[in-house]
């Protein structure tokens, strides 16, 4: 079988999958659980001065009858003590000292603040530190937080500040609420930061209640910008860690991924593109620890079929498959095909083909019912029918290259060739 043992930094675990740092890893009761039911690792809540946190604190996204597609939060770092935290983490590490054991800080803004914390947090045996450079709320408006991570010159001062003092591996956790995560990372990487996690949670306003006209979640009639994670932020965190995996200056970095992984999919696809390990937040608090079993087992099955022995074997796989638009092969086409046996003649692919898109698709009209059929000279291939088809393999999008040469847009410009033939 595969193995899914995980080294990140020369921080061992069981199996790539660690708890992010969130309400799932406040205490000792929550991570011993979490332990017990297989997870690899854990990257403790943030840690720092005391804060007081608010009432109500979660919003969802619902979406066609599923809960929680996206997740919002308001929570701000731990508010319990500092020193029960410490002992508690301290305890942890006594009775499960095989798992990865990761510490969130987020001291104040000064050297002295940060060297202090540190300290603390190494004398419980910690196997790590993650520097939190991303929450978006509450945080920031102490100069802290996603106020750090926006900046790059304030982010790699205070890696610099960490890497004076830490005798354990630091990583950085990056902030989404910017345009690119590149300079950000970047700058951490030049502070001396060991590896990076990302993404942090994305700002957001999950709804409006129409009957209070309140914002969620709600806090007293008022609301704020809240923290958006959870499966609908999964695109974006995986263009984020591949524009990062990519980049000449940073791509060599150990990368910690986060964003909405709920299945050993979503993790495979994470680490496809540049990922060692991954850490799972919305997915544990959805549906609670024990999924740690169908990520496990799912990812050790599917590694199994392709012949990977271990995690190593395909770290990164997909990242030289993302490229340029000008650098598509301009020559390959594919034609949709409707499997009239399995079809349920909806007409949904009609439809949107008819009204938003090419109107590559003929209709038939029948008792009892209305036949479809593509017209291959008219379709391009875009993929809209086989989307919005309510039937697995119904509809298949078969290749019909215009030319076995491969031609992208830079060569198509440069040679100077008709657009009509193309």
């Amino acid at each position: 079988m595969a193995n899914l043992q995980s080294n990140f930094l020369g921080i061992k675990s069981p199996n790539p999958f660690w708890l992010a740092s969130a309400p799932p890893t406040d205490k000792k009761i929550n991570v011993l659980r979490a332990f017990e039911a297989g997870w690899g690792g854990v990257v403790w809540k943030t840690l720092g001065s005391q804060v007081k946190n608010v009432s109500s604190r979660y919003s969802s996204l619902d979406y066609n009858g599923r809960k929680a597609v996206g997740f919002n939060n308001i929570e701000l770092i731990s508010d319990r003590p500092l020193d029960i935290n410490l002992k508690e983490i301290k305890e942890v590490l006594q009775l499960f000292p095989d798992r990865a054991m990761v510490v969130s800080l987020m001291a104040d803004n000064d050297k002295k603040s940060w060297h202090e914390l540190i300290k603390k947090v190494e004398d419980t045996g910690a196997h790590g530190l993650e520097l939190n450079f991303g929450c978006p709320h509450g945080m920031v408006e102490r100069g802290m937080g996603a106020a750090v991570g926006q900046d790059p010159e304030i982010a790699k001062m205070v890696v610099e500040w960490v890497m004076e003092i830490a005798t354990i591996p630091v990583i950085t956790k990056l902030t989404p609420n910017v345009h690119s995560a590149v300079p950000g990372a970047i700058a951490a990487i030049e502070g001396g930061s060991n590896g990076i996690s990302l993404i942090n949670t994305i700002q957001s306003i999950t709804g409006i209640n129409l009957d209070t006209l309140v914002p969620n979640p709600n806090v007293a009639g008022k609301s704020v910008y809240g923290g958006y994670c959870g499966p609908a932020v999964k695109p974006i965190a995986l263009k984020m860690l591949t524009s990062i995996a990519q980049h000449e200056k940073i791509k060599a970095i150990p990368i910690s991924g986060i964003g909405g992984i709920t299945t050993w999919k979503d993790a495979a696809e994470f680490m496809l593109l540049g990922a060692s390990n991954v850490q799972v937040c919305t997915a544990a608090m959805i549906s609670g620890f024990k999924i740690i079993t169908d990520l496990c087992d799912g990812l050790n099955n599917w590694m199994d079929e392709k012949g990977y022995t271990t995690i190593n074997d395909f770290v990164g796989l997909s990242v030289p498959k993302i490229t340029k638009w000008e650098e598509l092969d301009i020559n390959y086409h594919i034609v949709a095909k409707i499997n009239q046996d399995a079809c349920i003649h909806c007409g949904l692919c009609y439809i949107a083909c008819e009204d938003t898109s090419h109107q590559s698709i003929y209709i038939e009209r029948g008792i009892p019912y209305n036949t479809y059929t593509i017209k291959e000279d008219e379709c391009v291939g875009c993929n809209l029918c086989k989307i919005v088809c309510p039937v697995n393999d119904c509809i298949t999008m078969l290749e019909q290259r215009k030319d076995d040469e491969y031609l992208n847009w830079t060569e198509f410009v440069k040679r100077g060739l008709p657009l009509n033939d193309h």
